[in-house]
Parts: structure tokens; C-alpha cells; sequence
């Protein structure tokens, strides 16, 4: 059975004026496929939506829908109906089936009614039996359940359900969209930025929903490991245009690059070429020979034939580096019994934490237990109610705020980040800058104008320039794209210093993180290893790592040991997968290289060449078998 094409696009353009979005946007969204659509902040994803849902109108091109599509469109800041509960707005979509349960009802009065007219009784009966399948097939038994299940897995409380839906907060107002729209079940789910506004817990909710879900899905999102669980095609608007992938994120990424190496060779090639063609020309008019001459003549009109390559593009990306002014003791921060609350309600007690020089810790937890609340009290912005914070010798704090509230609005970019650094030279701080892609009059905006991104870049470029070796960053991905992202992890991955960072950005975790704490009303639980590792322990019902309540000093000083070492396996045995990954992948293209010579016809010329060849073949594909063995049994580890 063939596939059914649910949308269609071909050269989609739109211009916001002179500036043009999208040049030539196209691509198929067949029933079933997830697609994931990736690009550059401003690059035209959300535009794009819009177009597709109806609520832009495009400049040219063609939009194919199947024929009685019904769309879901769920924008980043989601209405709803005033004078409703949270619970009613929900139950509203299920308004048809209650009035079909409604004339249901209405049906069996009728038949009770009937007496001994059998002919009324028969025809009743077949519209009942007929509106009783089609209320079984609309979920009319289990539709309250599953309205229950929803709200639950959005994280909404059983007290908020009969609060007004008009007083929730914007983040929680999406979310109440999104779970509305998912109870349509419409053809094909438009989601931009689903994720946003959701805690871990109601994410992994989302992913499995979406798994089971049966129409389609185009998903805009920055984060990228819920792609990676949900998506299985990927498309990238990339300057105007769009470029589709099979796969998840993580397998676009290594197509895109993939891709690009192999463009960029055969542009370099053929510029080689065409350099190495027009000296040939230069050379034969030098001449100046009637027969050189016309050699040249010749040269050029095979020239002027060949179809020019264009250069491969990429989209600009920001490209830094942390360093530390000076190294820590080993220990950097130590937090005992730490308490606070707003307004009579504690948010969190019995808060330890403890982290050595070069740890990399990621905090999560539940919205609204107090993660930033935390962190503030660690940077002296808030005072605790009790406990204490120690800061090792030598400990210089950086601290990234995620809503940028240190950013001062009057400014221009230039002087935000020129008035902390006063002793700089203006060329060496528009340098910074330009490592942020703030160039030319850009650095000149005020700060206000700034986006999301834009503030973020202005606050990680001062960051960047203080050096200091304790790094607290509260949601440090939020407003980034997602090349951004890349560069501020592998910034991250060579930073000489001691990290906590909260995040709920789990493809980040995973690269960044040694530990996991997450902080509960109670306290904090620790467990070894990246953002998969605690998943898999807790799936397991495996106890924190952290616990070290009761334990005598030496017990304590034994279990930090084992914590370090075990830390150290962990990434040693990480390094060693990604080794052995990446000799697979070599031993692989050396293979594919030789079974190209071997099935060249000229090989075939040479008997001792084909024989050598065929032989060194077999050889690699023995080595690849080794190598993996090898790496299944790194995996098993790991």
C-alpha cells in the first residue's frame, strides 16, 4: 500500500518586505512521519507554520493538503475561552459525544415507549445500535479518563482543575492548549515549541503520547532529544530553503555534515579544476599563435558549458570558549541544611549539596520547586531562611540568569558589556561581540530591542570574558538555536572549571553533565553519570548515589572517593565508545573505498591488482567484524 501524502509544499516564498524569509520551501509530509523542522533563530520555522495552518498567506509557490485534512495548530502563547475552569476547557472538546450520549438516552426512553409497535422498535433500535458504535469509536465511555490523563500528564494539579483557565499563567495556559488540541486528534498535529513551559515528567509524557499517536506531526522544537524520541524525518530551513532528512536529530546531524563535507569537496574540486583550465587558456594566448589561439577558443566555450557549483552555504554561528583566571581548591561549594519559602510555604529544606573542582552537575526537578530560587540563594540574590553556603578558596562565581535580569534595557549592546570591562579596548570587546555574531552597527541596538536569543548571547559573552571557575547557569540553552547550543556545549566540555547548571534541556545534560541532583521539596538526590543515566536508574527504582545521611566521616570520605572514580570510568568508558564508534565508521568508509576500486572495470585489467585488492577487502571486512565486537562490548558496559 502506497503512502498517503498529507501536505505538500513546493517553493513556498514569503517577504516581510525586503527581507526575504523563505525563497524556496519545499517538502512532503506523509500520514504517520514525525517531522522535526530545525534552522537558525529568524530563519522562518514559525512563519512557515503559520503558512501551512492558514494563518499566513504566502507571496508564491504551492501548498497540497489531502482532501478533508483537519489541522491542530498549537502556537507558542495558546488562548482560551473565558469564564471557563481548566477542566471545562478540556471537556469542551468532547461536547459532541455528551449530546450523543444525550440522544442515546433520549433513544432508550423512546424504545421503552414503544409498547407492541415492533416496526417503531426496529427502526429506533438500528439508529441506536448505529449511534452506539459511532459513541464507542468517539471514546464516549472513557473519554473523561482520558481527559483525566492529560491533565495529569501536563502537570496539572487536581486543585487547578476548577480554577479559571483565563488565570493560569502564559506557560500554563500552552500547556492547557496543548492538551486540548491533543484531545482532537486532528489529521496532523502543527506543534511550535511544545515543550516549552513543561518539566521534565510532563515532556517524557509527551513523547510517549506522540509515539502512539496515529495521524502525523511537523514539530518545531530546541529540544533536541525529544526529537530524537519522536521524530523519524528531519527538515532543515536553511537560508530560504528547506533540505529533508531521513532519521532523527542525531542522524540529521551526521547527514547535514556529511553532506556539506561532500559538497564543499566537489565545489573545491571543481573550482580547482576551472583554475587549472582558465591558466591553460592564459598560457595558449600568450602564445599568440593563430593555432594556440584557437585552442584557447576551444578551452573556453567547453568551459563556459560546465554547470558552475554553487558554494556551500551555512548558516553563521557563534563560536567561544570559557577559561578561568585561576584553579580551585578541590573543594568549590559546600551547601548544608539549606531552607527556603515565600509567604508561609517552604519550597525547599535539608538542602546538601557538595561540589568538587571540575564537577559538572545538572539540576533538575519538578517546575516551581525552586531550582532558580536555589541558585539565587547560592549567588547572595536571595537569602535562605537556614542552613549554610561555604565557597571553597579561590572560587570565582559566574552566574547566567536565564531571564536576563542583569541586562540593563537603556543600554547599547556595546555598552552592556564595555561598562564591566573597562580596562578593555573597544576593538577587543566588539571582537567578543563578533564571536556572539554582533558585528557592525549591531553593537550599537539597545538592549531592549534585543530577542530572547540576542539577550542571551550579550549575557554569555560577559560571561565568557569574566573567567571565572564556578559556573551557575539557570537554563543556559533557552533562546539559543540549535548550532548555538552545539558551541556552547563543546565550550562547556573544555571549560577547566566546576559547572552546576539547571536545565531542562536533556540532549545538553547528556553532554555536558558527570552528575544529576534533583531537588525536591525535601532535599536533593544525587546520581552518577548524564541525564540517560539517571533515567535508567530510576526506571530501575535504584537508590541516589548522593546518600550520605548517617554515614561516619571516613564512610563519607570512602563514598567521595567511589564517587570520583566512578565519574572517571564513566567518562573514560564514554571516550572509549565514541572511539571505537568513530574507528567503525573509519574501517567502514575504507571498505566502501576498496569496494569501489574492485568493481572499477580497469581493475579487472590487472589480474595482480584485483587479486590484491579482493584480498585487502576481506581483510577489512574482517577488521570490521573485531572492531564490532568491540564496540557492542563497550556498549554493554556503558
Amino acid at each position: 500500500m502506497l503512502p498517503v501524502i498529507l501536505l505538500s509544499l513546493q517553493g513556498v516564498r514569503k517577504s516581510f518586505g525586503t527581507n526575504e524569509v523563505l525563497r524556496d520551501a519545499s517538502l512532503v509530509l506523509q500520514d504517520g512521519q514525525r517531522m522535526g523542522l530545525v534552522g537558525v533563530n529568524g530563519s522562518g520555522k514559525s512563519t512557515l507554520m503559520k503558512i501551512i495552518a492558514g494563518l499566513e498567506t504566502s507571496d508564491g509557490g504551492a501548498i497540497t493538503m489531502q482532501k478533508g485534512l483537519r489541522l491542530g495548530y498549537l502556537a507558542q502563547q495558546g488562548e482560551v475561552q473565558e469564564g471557563r475552569t481548566v477542566l471545562e476547557e478540556l471537556e469542551s472538546v468532547f461536547d459532541p459525544v455528551v449530546e450523543m450520549e444525550g440522544q442515546l438516552r433520549q433513544l432508550e426512553q423512546r424504545m421503552a415507549e414503544c409498547g407492541e409497535d415492533e416496526e417503531m422498535l426496529r427502526r429506533l433500535g438500528g439508529q441506536y445500535d448505529q449511534l452506539t458504535r459511532e459513541f464507542e469509536e468517539r471514546n464516549g465511555y472513557g473519554w473523561k479518563s482520558t481527559v483525566q490523563g492529560v491533565l495529569a500528564g501536563l502537570g496539572f494539579r487536581k486543585e487547578q482543575q476548577g480554577q479559571l483557565a483565563s488565570s493560569l499563567s502564559g506557560g500554563e495556559r500552552t500547556r492547557l492548549c496543548l492538551g486540548r488540541m491533543l484531545l482532537t486528534e486532528p489529521d496532523l498535529l502543527l506543534l511550535d515549541e511544545p515543550t516549552n513551559h513543561l518539566d521534565l515528567k510532563s515532556i517524557a509524557w509527551l513523547e510517549d503520547y506522540l509515539h502512539s499517536y496515529k495521524g502525523a506531526v511537523l514539530l518545531i522544537s530546541h529540544d533536541r532529544y525529544f526529537m530524537d524520541h519522536v521524530c523519524d524525518r528531519m527538515a532543515e530551513l536553511l537560508l530560504g530553503a528547506i533540505e529533508c532528512y531521513d532519521g532523527n536529530y542525531t542522524q540529521y546531524m551526521a547527514q547535514r555534515t556529511e553532506r556539506f563535507e561532500v559538497r564543499m569537496k566537489a565545489y573545491e574540486l571543481q573550482q580547482k579544476e576551472i583554475a587549472r583550465q582558465e591558466a591553460i587558456i592564459a598560457r595558449y594566448r600568450q602564445f599568440n599563435r593563430e593555432k594556440s589561439i584557437r585552442l584557447a577558443e576551444s578551452r573556453e566555450k567547453r568551459l563556459e558549458k560546465i554547470e558552475r557549483l554553487e558554494k556551500p552555504q551555512d548558516e553563521s554561528a557563534i563560536r567561544f570558549r570559557f577559561d578561568t583566571r585561576r584553579r580551585t581548591g578541590e573543594d568549590v561549594l559546600m551547601v548544608e541544611e539549606l531552607s527556603k519559602g515565600f509567604d508561609g510555604r517552604t519550597l525547599f529544606e535539608h538542602v546538601k549539596l557538595h561540589l568538587r573542582a571540575g564537577d559538572r552537575v545538572a539540576l533538575i526537578g519538578d517546575n516551581g520547586v525552586g531550582k532558580s530560587t536555589l541558585l539565587k540563594c547560592l549567588v547572595n540574590e536571595l537569602k535562605p531562611d537556614a542552613g549554610t553556603i561555604r565557597l571553597g578558596a579561590g572560587v570565582d562565581i559566574g552566574y547566567y540568569d536565564q531571564h536576563q535580569a542583569h541586562l540593563h534595557d537603556h543600554k547599547t549592546v556595546l555598552d552592556e558589556v564595555w561598562d564591566d570591562f573597562r580596562r578593555m579596548e573597544q576593538t577587543d570587546v566588539r571582537g567578543a561581540l563578533g564571536l556572539f555574531l554582533f558585528t557592525g552597527d549591531d553593537v550599537l541596538m539597545p538592549v531592549h530591542t534585543l530577542s530572547g536569543g540576542e539577550k542571551g548571547r550579550v549575557a554569555l559573552t560577559k560571561l565568557m570574558l569574566r573567567k571565572d571557575n564556578l559556573l551557575l547557569l539557570d537554563e543556559p540553552t533557552n533562546h539559543l538555536d540549535m548550532d548555538s547550543r552545539e558551541v556552547l556545549e563543546d565550550a562547556l566540555a573544555e571549560f577547566p572549571g566546576t559547572i552546576l547548571a539547571i536545565s531542562h534541556d536533556r540532549y545538553f545534560i547528556n553532554r555536558f553533565a558527570t552528575k544529576v541532583c534533583v531537588l525536591e521539596a525535601g532535599g536533593v538526590k544525587e546520581y552518577l553519570g548524564n541525564y540517560d543515566d539517571y533515567f535508567e536508574k530510576i526506571n530501575r527504582a535504584q537508590a541516589p548515589d548522593g546518600d550520605t545521611q548517617g554515614m561516619t566521616r571516613t564512610a563519607m570520605e570512602k563514598e567521595r572517593r567511589r564517587t570520583r572514580e566512578e565519574e572517571k570510568r564513566l567518562k573514560e568508558r564514554k571516550t572509549a565508545l565514541q572511539q571505537a564508534e568513530e574507528a567503525v565508521a573509519r574501517a567502514e568508509q575504507e571498505a566502501a573505498d576498496l569496494e569501489a576500486a574492485l568493481a572499477a572495470p580497469e581493475t579487472y585489467e590487472d589480474a595482480e591488482l584485483a587479486a590484491r585488492l579482493a584480498k585487502e577487502y576481506q581483510q577489512k571486512k574482517d577488521e570490521i567484524e573485531r572492531l564490532y565486537q568491540a564496540w557492542e562490548a563497550l556498549d554493554a558496559e556503558a
